[in-house]
């Protein structure tokens, strides 16, 4: 902006001084002409005229460099109505692009780089706040449906307090899950904003990712075999990475229980890592419904589950796999994932340990 505005300067004083120079030669050629030109007539008025014509030629001057000034010094003034007159331009919602003289092109373009942007902006700020209302919806849906189961059993607890036993027990350990997965909502909500306030600090150490996946699968093996899937696992000897193997196991968690939790019934879950040229590959593969490119587009996005486990009572807050994309992050990784041909793959890259 400070460089346009040095141009323009330069350009309106070389504009004066030449029409300075253009209209002093001028009244120097045209005070000439009539001194070569007059004393052939014999004319007392023009004879009257040409002992005058240095009074002319000074008057002449002084009323052209006033008017020359005059005109020059209003120009700016000009551009700087049209400078005010574009900026209101810019806040306004429309496709109409700020229009300014030569001289200021520059600039134009700069008004319009920022229009664009101000455009830009508002509908960002606008996709945010509907995305804003989109995760409060759907957080309360999810905070709400087991808050309202655990309310209406104790609530039925409270009320008959002569409930036979059994049914009492029953009713006790409906609420008790329910209130355990409303914590593990809770939980992963708070998890998520501290890594989106970077306050998260990695307990970085060597980390034996064979044994790690191991461990790992043996943990979350219940879960697949409630419906009946098994894990296949396969990985290279002697991989380790420098990292938090809390962190790691956390995300290696998410992702296969995410796995079980999509694979058709009685398939198998492929969890295999390898080395390659200077990265650690971890790949988790399972057979289940393919995802579609939209929303495969946005499954590590903040809140984001697909339409079956939205509508479900069961999983999480759809924060696992965003969880699981900060932590491989904040290891200097990369997380990724596939779905064609009713397969669905996730493939976590790692730097090799130093």
């Amino acid at each position: 902006m400070k460089k346009g505005g040095i141009i323009t300067e330069k350009r309106i004083v070389t504009q004066l001084y030449l029409a300075l120079f253009l209209y002093t030669v001028a009244g120097i050629a045209l005070t000439m002409l009539v001194q070569l030109l007059f004393p052939k007539f014999d004319s007392r008025i023009l004879a009257w005229l040409y002992w005058r014509i240095d009074v002319f030629l000074i008057l002449y001057l002084i009323i052209g460099y006033i008017c020359i000034f005059n005109y020059y010094w209003k120009k700016p003034w000009g551009y700087l109505d049209e400078v005010i007159s574009a900026t209101q331009t810019i806040y306004e919602q429309n496709d109409q692009v700020v229009s300014l003289p030569d001289p200021l092109k520059e600039l134009e373009n700069q008004l319009n780089q920022i229009k664009m942007s101000v455009l830009l902006s508002k509908q960002a700020a606008k996709q945010a706040e509907d995305k804003k209302n989109e995760i409060i919806m759907y957080l309360a849906h999810d905070i709400r449906t087991p808050l309202t189961t655990v309310i209406g059993y104790l609530s039925l607890l409270h009320e008959a307090p002569d409930m036979p036993e059994k049914q009492k027990e029953k009713y006790v350990k409906v609420a008790l899950d329910k209130a355990d997965r409303l914590e593990k909502l809770i939980n992963e909500l708070f998890e998520i904003t501290k890594y989106n306030a970077h306050t998260v600090v990695l307990k970085k150490e060597n980390v034996d990712l064979h044994c790690l996946l191991a461990q790992v699968i043996d943990e979350i093996y219940p879960t697949l075999s409630a419906n009946g899937n098994t894990a296949i696992f396969s990985a290279d000897d002697g991989l380790s990475v420098n990292g938090d193997p809390e962190k790691l196991a956390r995300v290696f968690s998410n992702l296969l229980r995410n796995a079980a939790a999509y694979s058709y019934p009685q398939t198998e879950i492929s969890i295999s890592a390898k080395r390659t040229d200077c990265n650690i590959q971890i790949i988790f593969v399972n057979h289940g419904k393919t995802i579609a490119s939209e929303q495969l587009d946005s499954i590590f996005e903040k809140f984001s589950r697909l339409d079956e486990a939205r509508l479900s009572d069961t999983g999480g807050a759809g924060l696992g796999l965003s969880i699981a994309e900060e932590i491989i992050h904040l290891h200097g990784g990369t997380i990724t994932a596939s779905s064609e041909n009713e397969t669905i793959s996730f493939v976590i890259t790692l730097p090799v340990s130093p």
